[in-house]
């Protein structure tokens, strides 16, 4: 009966950073005429990941969350169950906008832009994702 206790504990925890991570991806879930795009986007998100993972310019703090960013994309378990309507696959869009926006922040728009693998189309979407400034995207429209 005593070891239930410490069980019960780590239980509560886990289900409380849970509540916690699913509200924060609720809170910064994109606009419904964002988040079908940024899905259809995911591959080449996960390319330019790994383009900026290969670039020697890159830093180790931003090549961790990098490595970080990609596995969460690629993996098949899921803070959200993809079978959840309206919100399942949110969890992989927040996750990349998040770390993308702080990596973007830190390399530059123009080095995201430099090494986007996708069409002007999709790096005018992305940059949306990541409320880059309007600049440096609008050219291509």
């Amino acid at each position: 009966m005593e070891t239930l206790g410490p069980i019960l504990a780590v239980v509560v925890v886990i289900v409380a950073v849970w509540i916690l991570l699913v509200a924060i991806i609720w809170l910064h879930r994109p606009s419904r005429d964002l988040a079908m795009p940024a899905l259809r986007a995911l591959p080449d998100i996960v390319r330019l990941a790994r383009n900026l993972l290969a670039d020697p310019r890159t830093p180790r703090s931003q090549k961790i969350a990098l490595v970080v960013l990609i596995v969460w994309v690629v993996s098949p378990i899921d803070l959200l169950p993809e079978f959840l309507p309206g919100i399942g696959p949110l969890d992989d869009i927040v996750v990349a906008a998040v770390i993308l926006r702080w990596v973007g922040r830190r390399a530059g728009p123009e080095r995201l832009r430099e090494l986007w693998p996708g069409t002007p189309e999709g790096f005018a979407l992305v940059a949306r994702l990541l409320r880059l400034p309007p600049t440096t995207y609008e050219s291509d429209r």
